[in-house]
């Protein structure tokens, strides 16, 4: 059986190319651009909460950096690092073989250098620490947004969700195409990280959706003191949810998580702006409400239906606790 330090070296050590130095030491050392500060951001993947335990490894790796590739796409920041810690049950190095490369075709797509992280034996989870620049000042922050902003998102929402409750056999209704389709947004989400670039200047706050929608809006709506005034029914849902009752429609989009767009404000005279930034990188960009001074304190998000009656029973995004 290989050691801890066998398997880092085998699957996870590369020769640094950006850093000064990278895997095998106590610490990495990097250096950062000139002009720039650097954006850092954790998550951590649990079987059985974030993915299912007998996901493909090769598809796992992909997602383990993904999301947080997301976070950096919500600060319009460029990715250059990150380290990746793993508990693992067994030392199974076929399955760690195949985790690495969906890893590292990831990370090679996006100029993402590994430079450290850890190994132990547990259940199985991950945590990917991710070092990304933006220009001096430049970053999108979550407190930015001003009263009469639009609310944008990217992409479509209620996919990944769906491919969830495909795999659990509870949509049954779906083709075999469409389940699979659904299915790939869930294992292989797409960091949207040119977008996010691209938004840098237009975007007035930005995050990115991994919780549902109806609960991140949130917090860019208590960040700036503010209501968003969100019109679910112009959101854009995944295909396969288009002729789905209402209820069950919203209930993908607004909560089912693991989407990984991007959602922000923008001021209104910057409306062709933001839809040429989407367009120039093949991908649609939707106008789905509006910034609001707050007039009731816990009314962060207010959901209303394409008439703009409000809905009695909104939906709220994932909650780990």
């Amino acid at each position: 059986m290989s050691s801890e330090f066998a398997l880092i070296e085998r699957y996870f050590k590369r020769p640094a190319r950006r850093a000064t130095l990278g895997v095998g030491d106590d610490c990495a050392l990097v250096g950062l651009s000139a002009g720039h500060e650097l954006a850092i951001s954790t998550d951590m993947l649990v079987a059985g909460t974030h993915f299912l335990p007998d996901v493909n490894p090769r598809t796992l790796g992909h997602k383990v950096l993904a999301v947080n590739l997301s976070d950096l796409a919500a600060m319009g920041a460029i990715p250059r690092y990150a380290s990746l810690a793993a508990a693992l049950p067994e030392a199974d190095e076929a399955w760690i073989a195949e985790f690495a490369a969906g890893f590292f075709a990831l990370a090679d797509a996006h100029g993402v250098e590994l430079i450290g992280g850890d190994t132990t034996r547990g259940p199985m989870n991950f945590c990917v620490t991710i070092f990304g620049e933006t220009p001096m000042g430049m970053a999108v922050r979550r407190d930015g947004t001003c009263a009469g902003d639009d609310i944008w998102v990217s992409g479509t929402l209620g996919g990944a969700a769906l491919g969830l409750a495909w795999l659990r056999g509870a949509a049954d209704w779906l083709t075999p195409a469409q389940g699979r389709a659904a299915q790939a947004l869930l294992e292989t989400p797409t960091p949207r990280v040119p977008l996010g670039v691209a938004l840098r200047g237009l975007a007035s706050a930005m995050l990115d959706l991994s919780d549902g929608i109806g609960g991140d809006l949130a917090h860019i709506a208590n960040a700036s003191g503010l209501t968003a005034r969100l019109e679910v029914d112009a959101l854009p849902v995944f295909a396969a949810l288009k002729s789905r009752p209402p209820r069950e429609r919203r209930r993908f989009a607004l909560a089912g998580g693991d989407d990984y767009e991007l959602c922000f404000t923008a001021p209104k005279p910057k409306r062709d702006a933001v839809f040429a930034a989407g367009h120039a990188q093949g991908l649609s960009v939707v106008r789905v409400g509006e910034m609001l001074p707050r007039r009731h304190p816990s009314v962060a998000v207010l959901q209303v239906d394409s008439s703009g009656e409000t809905i009695p029973e909104p939906f709220s995004g994932y909650q780990h606790f």
